[in-house]
């Protein structure tokens, strides 16, 4: 499944509880190039791509951003994808009773 990179910044954002304005104040790039970016208007360029994965918060999704890939040993991580349609998996109940 390959991720939109508009997609891909609204999930890491989503996954840092951030708003569009506190994003945009977070990273110092304007509110209006934010929604471009994010409503697939315009694609960011390669250096504003680097502010954003460079950021403290942000670090942590630069393998996963770039490559679609994860390091967890290395610290790279993959945001939250819940909201973006990841694969519905069933819970199996225990018939055991307890207590």
């Amino acid at each position: 499944m390959s991720i939109s990179i508009g997609d891909k910044i609204i999930i890491m954002r989503e996954s840092e509880r951030l708003n569009r304005r506190q994003f945009s104040e977070l990273i110092d790039i304007p509110y209006g190039t934010i929604t471009y970016y994010e409503t697939k208007r315009s694609i960011p360029p390669t250096d504003v791509i680097m502010k954003m994965l460079n950021h403290p918060k942000f670090k942590k999704y630069m393998m996963w951003f770039i490559s679609d890939e994860i390091a967890p040993e290395s610290g790279q991580i993959a945001p939250a994808l819940a909201h973006f349609g990841q694969e519905e998996t069933k819970l199996v109940q225990s018939k055991k009773k307890i207590g």
